[in-house]
């Protein structure tokens, strides 16, 4: 069988996107911390932000996967230390501006903000995705893996996994934005301090195990 032919097929392709999408956006890594932090600070509208930022990152990782865009892919590849070490970077100044950020709640409790207020945070989690070797690999193998296991898929069927992809990301982002924000009112100001100061040290952290696995391949 080479893909999905009749409705059932179709439905089980969409579902496994879904399951890829969930997969890659659900392992703690940077990017669920910072759209912890940020539904904590921000509300249910400032987590979700962030997390678009890391479904249309999905998005374009698990588009290169699909169609083989050759030319951007081997950038990818040609830089990939300095994609390492932009992305260990970023992660390090998102950590140390934690550390150091004050222990208030950007949007008050009971006070409603949109989506739009919050359109600033999406290029942060978008970069810090496309900037991650983990994503990138795992993206790859996953739809490689799936693809390979199908029997290939045409273009149609690569466009629906690509949209059941970015859906499963964004169910994620949504279910974990909803429950900070149903939490945050049990927050005082030392659990955010708290929360500020474990979110920047693990920020910190992961950048700088990147730069130092970077600096150790270039070395190398």
């Amino acid at each position: 069988m080479s893909g999905a032919q009749i409705v059932l097929s179709t439905l089980q392709l969409v579902l496994a996107g879904i399951g890829i999408g969930i997969l890659m956006a659900a392992p703690i890594g940077p990017v669920n911390i910072l759209v912890i932090q940020r539904a904590v600070s921000r509300g249910f509208w400032g987590g979700l932000a962030a997390g678009i930022g890391a479904v249309v990152g999905d998005g374009l990782l698990a588009a290169i996967a699909l169609f083989s865009v050759s030319a951007i892919s081997d950038m990818m590849h040609a830089y990939a230390d300095w994609i390492q070490f932009i992305g260990g970077g970023l992660l390090i100044a998102f950590g140390v501006a934690l550390l150091f950020a004050p222990p208030a709640m950007i949007t008050p409790l009971g006070e409603k903000s949109h989506l739009g207020e919050h359109a600033g945070i999406i290029p942060q989690t978008f970069f810090l995705t496309v900037t991650n070797p983990g994503a990138i690999l795992g993206m790859a193998a996953m739809i490689g893996g799936f693809s390979a296991l199908i029997g290939g898929i045409n273009y149609i069927e690569a466009l629906l996994l690509l949209a059941a992809v970015m859906g499963g990301s964004l169910l994620w982002w949504l279910g974990l934005s909803e429950l900070i924000a149903t939490i945050r009112h049990k927050l005082t100001e030392g659990r955010l301090r708290l929360i500020n100061r474990i979110a920047g040290s693990v920020l910190f952290a992961f950048g700088v195990i990147l730069v130092g696995q970077g600096l150790l391949a270039y070395a190398g």
